[in-house]
């Protein structure tokens, strides 16, 4: 029969067309290298950073007692996120109380890693991770993000394309693949954001979900479970903290997240539909983990929180139902919420977050709500982090 096609023709059609699409928006969103940069902070907000008032750090500028920075065309102080870094250490120096302004790991302190999941798709995983990982980048923590959605989509926020970058490898797949993984470091790479760097997905990370059964089966050594944890240690020495991106399913990628996990936050959207979700996520989660601790995991956590997203206050039924959550839960619920907001969509369309747009392209009420409700999160997940390492 003439004129019909089959379907994969069809899908490969429109996945190279789409392809090609998503290439020419990246270079036109950021030319001229299709790579993103990181713009830089007015006073107020690098006071914000830095944890105090903008009267504090004029004065440090007018004593020297800090690097002195760029201004613009109008003759106002800027900062770049390495300007801050350098402040950072320069005020580290000088204050009595060790920590104060670099807030990272000690000596003995455990790297903390936290793997942001959840068994349904659009929970604001990514968005969550994203915002997170650069909101602690920025407060002077080193940061790992990784990718572990076949998907790619932490991975595209970076200004990659997953599509057609990592077609010949360097994504998390190769360091926790069977056969001749590569050394972690291999696979990271620095980002446009000063204290953070990336591992990034690949759609072939799809391959460790099939290969994983046969590993199973021949009883290959590490365990899947253990591969990404593995990984990490190579590397720890490196930073404070690993976010990690898991994808919206429960397959041995999420479980090897979960693993290697010391703090779990499960994105829930407060709906009655979202909840019910997130109960069979629970229910499979329980007893995949009670199986993997019988070949030696280890199930010890800091915390296991739950994070409100996509939360919108006057909703009166996502208030019920958010009430319902913290009835049942009490403290495991994150006593902050991250707000639905459009000056999170509006970033996404040029693949940016809240630190990376300029807060005047926006409605500043809007966009300063935004901005509050995921540093509030950040902060208390900061608080979680230092208590993890004995600090308060």
């Amino acid at each position: 029969m003439t004129g019909v096609r089959r379907i994969d023709e069809i899908i490969q059609e429109n996945a190279d067309r789409l392809a090609v699409a998503l290439e020419n928006h990246m270079r036109t969103s950021f030319m001229p290298d299709a790579r993103k940069e990181l713009r830089s902070f007015s006073a107020g907000e690098a006071a914000e950073l830095l944890g105090m008032d903008p009267a504090r750090l004029r004065k440090l500028h007018f004593d020297e007692k800090i690097p002195t920075v760029e201004a613009d065309v109008r003759g106002r102080r800027m900062y770049t996120a390495a300007d801050l870094i350098g402040i950072r250490r320069s005020l580290e120096e000088q204050s009595r109380k060790r920590g104060t302004f670099l807030p990272g790991r000690r000596e003995g302190d455990r790297i903390q890693v936290i793997a942001v999941a959840n068994y349904k798709g659009g929970s604001s995983k990514t968005t969550t991770s994203i915002h997170l990982a650069q909101r602690l980048a920025l407060r002077g923590y080193r940061v790992l993000a990784i990718d572990i959605d076949p998907q790619g989509s932490l991975t595209t926020m970076f200004g990659y394309t997953p599509e057609t970058e990592f077609q010949g490898g360097g994504n998390i797949y190769d360091a926790i693949r069977y056969e001749d993984p590569v050394p972690m470091r291999e696979v990271i790479r620095k980002t446009y954001f000063p204290n953070l760097d990336l591992a990034a997905a690949g759609l072939v990370l799809a391959e460790f979900e099939h290969e994983t059964p046969r590993a199973l089966q021949e009883r290959r050594e590490p365990m899947f479970f253990k591969r990404l944890g593995l990984a990490i240690d190579q590397v720890e020495a490196d930073y404070d903290i690993v976010v990690i991106d898991c994808p919206p399913q429960l397959g041995f990628l999420t479980m090897s997240a979960l693993i290697a996990a010391t703090t779990v936050l499960i994105t829930v959207i407060p709906s009655m539909l979202d909840i019910a979700s997130m109960n069979q996520f629970l229910q499979m989660t329980a007893g995949l983990l009670n199986v993997v601790a019988s070949y030696g995991a280890s199930l010890e956590y800091d915390n296991l929180k739950f994070l409100i997203t996509r939360f919108e206050p006057s909703d009166g039924p996502q208030a019920q139902m958010a009430g319902f959550l913290r009835a049942l839960f009490t403290e495991q619920v994150m006593t902050h919420t991250f707000l639905k907001s459009t000056a999170v969509s509006d970033a996404g369309l040029t693949q940016q977050t809240l630190y990376e747009v300029d807060r005047s392209e926006f409605n500043r009420n809007t966009y300063d709500r935004a901005v509050e409700s995921i540093n509030q999160v950040a902060s208390e997940l900061e608080g979680l982090v230092q208590a993890a390492w004995g600090r308060s």
